[in-house]
């Protein structure tokens, strides 16, 4: 005689996944259209998920006020705990898909200028060893307040804690000069001392946006580290302003004028001939810190333990380079 198994009411209980997973889409985004967009459905599905978990749990989960909406005290609980839960899930199954074949995806966070002039040139070395890797770069200067759903594996920032659930370790500090391109010291000759760049074109990084960079240091602060003062410049004396380094950097190689560099980052292109150091000068800030931190759970992960031993590797080959320059 056939022995049937005992229907499981703990299980059957349970609301649908489905229903689940358009809860957290819509608790992230507070909205039930930016959902439905998340989810690639509709806005009237998104609404009926949410309207049969709410009358499978008999209380409400949102509070409807226009396009909004927002989280009760139920609803934030429910999404406390499934968050986590989904999140476990999505990272158990990630694993398991690595492990059959499919490649693997590491997200890395860092600044727009890491990733151009400290990332972007080494990456090719490597992805060309690591195949069976694929690298997410995702740039900001708001790395606390990052877009919902997003958990890189790795931040690369001047903050040793910058969420929890991860490690972090110091790589490097920063040291940082005058760099021009050899067109414009040849423009201008008197750029090969402090007063002459002093007197000359600066190209001057501002505040606005980066408060979650690093602490700011401009050309005031440099000048002021070398016991000169800027407000001695001339009242005619060019200075153009932008709060993207980037920009920074592009206008010292279109020869307008002379820029601070760190060093981890305009290296690369003084090597290359194509910044300079017009003087010797430099500013070291040896308690400002950079740091590399790891997601917790990826301690036994062995493509995210490459690129952690990766990055080490290229720091250290960095800091030979300055020592035998």
């Amino acid at each position: 005689m056939v022995k049937h198994t005992k229907p499981d009411f703990a299980l059957l209980k349970l609301p649908s996944l489905h229903a689940i997973r358009t809860f957290v889409a819509a608790a992230r985004y507070q909205n039930f259209t930016r959902a439905a967009e998340a989810l690639c459905v509709s806005q009237a599905a998104v609404s009926r998920q949410i309207r049969d978990l709410e009358e499978d749990l008999g209380t409400e989960l949102f509070l409807r006020a226009g396009r909004s909406v927002e989280l009760t005290s139920a609803g934030s609980l429910l999404f406390d705990t499934v968050q986590l839960s989904l999140g476990n899930i999505s990272r158990t199954t990630e694993r398991i898909r690595g492990k059959s074949g499919a490649k693997k995806t590491i997200t890395l966070c860092c600044s727009p200028a890491f990733a151009r002039f400290w990332l972007a040139p080494r990456l090719r070395g490597f992805i060309t060893q690591n195949t069976d890797i694929d690298v997410n770069i995702i740039t900001t200067h708001s790395f606390f307040s990052l877009d919902p759903g997003l958990t890189p594996d790795f931040f690369i920032t001047k903050w040793k804690r910058v969420h929890d659930g991860y490690t972090s370790q110091p790589i490097f500090s920063d040291v940082i000069y005058p760099v021009c391109s050899p067109g414009y010291l040849e423009e201008n000759p008197d750029a090969n001392n402090l007063n002459g760049i002093l007197n000359g074109s600066l190209l001057n990084l501002t505040h606005h946006g980066r408060s979650q960079v690093d602490e700011h240091v401009d050309w005031n602060l440099w000048f002021a580290y070398q016991n000169a003062d800027i407000k001695e410049r001339p009242a005619d004396a060019i200075q153009l302003l932008t709060n993207d380094y980037g920009t920074i950097i592009d206008l010292a190689l279109d020869h307008q004028g002379v820029a601070l560099g760190w060093n981890y980052l305009v290296a690369p292109l003084i090597e290359k001939g194509l910044l300079m150091r017009p003087v010797r000068e430099s500013m070291a800030l040896s308690d400002t810190l950079h740091f590399l931190s790891m997601r917790d759970d990826l301690t036994e992960d062995e493509c995210s333990l490459r690129l952690h031993a990766w990055v080490l590797e290229q720091v250290r080959q960095m800091e030979e380079s300055v020592l035998n320059r």
